[in-house]
């Protein structure tokens, strides 16, 4: 069995069109094998200096990953994990690193077997899941954006729309009790009874807990599925408060690191809907301790692929994996990472993505495309 013989990385800056086209970052790790075959992996890291520090944790680490057996690719995350007491304990830059070599080592595993990514894993509960577009708002009628997105449902098929609030862009979202409440029933009316409405507060927002519930309330009474990060994740008595008073979902989680944050979380009793992003939580072998916490918990797992293809295709496979799923997330627009950088771009068809089939993450990256987007 080929040995590994490098790690390197990528670090790009690009505009995304589902957050009008605001400039992003991420980090890419590639690692080869001695045979040439490649893995490829990421980290959400978002901003360009986080985006710079974890390239270099990536580099720093590469010694604990060149020369060993790819098919041995828990014990590198074991080791490598040690290793980072320092920088990442409880989370941090490190986690980010992490979370970019797991991904790639288990993409080079399933393609040195020849093997996908579920079947590493142990296989498939469901052959596809149910496709919801999540996108951002930016124009200043609500009008047209709860028509654009209504357009999403009916004209290209998804089941439903998250809608993050909060964002830059004129819509302002998540700051008037009122308008909040005249969009989600303008959406309503444009997605039809049937579609998931899911709505996200975004980070650059802060509600006290009256408010929360004040907005949940009134959303609900259009049918709402599940209210995203409603409150600080440290406020555990407000989220109970919440609880009291609503009967909608309660996600939550995207902040957390690893499985000894998600396990806090989940004790408290407060969260639903359990927001994972394996670019973040130490890679898919992070997200599988997460997952098994989700299930001992009887509760939901819904990845936070809210990137790049590697990311969506890593988390399609941990969320066909659990029967704790509700749905998937994909990003509606066209967008440089999941449709320039890949040879054949992930899609839903019809409301439904399929599970990669293809060996390791199923996807084949264009490293033209990571060189023209390259952040210097």
């Amino acid at each position: 069995m080929p040995r590994v013989r490098s790690v390197t990385t990528f670090a790009v800056r690009y505009p995304e069109p589902n957050d009008n086209d605001n400039l992003r970052h991420l980090l890419f790790a590639r690692v080869e094998a001695d045979d040439g075959t490649v893995g490829w992996g990421e980290a959400i890291t978002m901003f360009p200096d986080v985006t710079r520090a974890t390239a270099q944790l990536v580099e720093g680490m590469a010694e604990l990953v060149v020369g060993t057996d790819p098919l041995e690719n828990v014990a590198t995350w074991r080791r490598i994990k040690k290793a980072t007491w320092w920088p990442g304990h409880r989370g941090g830059v490190a986690a980010f690193a992490l979370s970019a070599i797991d991904i790639a080592l288990w993409d080079l595993k399933g393609k040195l077997l020849g093997q996908p990514l579920i079947a590493l894993l142990g296989g498939a509960c469901r052959e596809r899941l149910p496709a919801v577009a999540s996108t951002h708002v930016f124009h200043p009628s609500l009008e047209h954006e709860a028509e654009r997105h209504g357009r999403y449902v009916r004209e290209q098929g998804y089941r439903g729309v998250k809608i993050g609030m909060g964002k830059k862009g004129e819509t302002h979202l998540g700051y008037e009790l009122a308008r909040d409440v005249e969009f989600v029933r303008l959406l309503r009316e444009a997605v039809g009874p049937d579609a998931w409405i899911m709505m996200d507060r975004g980070q650059a927002l802060t509600w006290d807990v009256s408010e929360a519930i004040r907005r949940t309330q009134a959303f609900e009474e259009h049918g709402l599925h599940w209210i995203e990060e409603p409150l600080e994740p440290e406020d555990v008595a407000g989220h109970r408060r919440l609880r009291q008073h609503v009967t909608t979902l309660i996600a939550g989680g995207e902040r957390e690191w690893d499985a000894d944050g998600f396990a806090r979380l989940i004790a408290t009793g407060t969260i639903d809907v359990i927001g994972c992003d394996v670019g973040r939580a130490e890679g898919i072998t992070g997200a599988l301790k997460v997952i098994e916490l989700v299930e001992r918990a009887d509760i939901w797992f819904n990845s936070h692929a809210w990137s790049s293809a590697v990311n969506t295709a890593a988390s399609i496979a941990l969320s066909a994996f659990t029967p704790r799923c509700l749905l998937q997330e994909l990003k509606p627009d066209e967008n440089p990472m999941q449709h320039e950088l890949v040879e054949e771009p992930i899609a839903q068809r019809d409301g439904w993505i399929e599970v990669p089939r293809r060996p390791g993450l199923g996807v084949e990256v264009r490293e033209s495309v990571l060189e023209r987007y390259r952040l210097t």
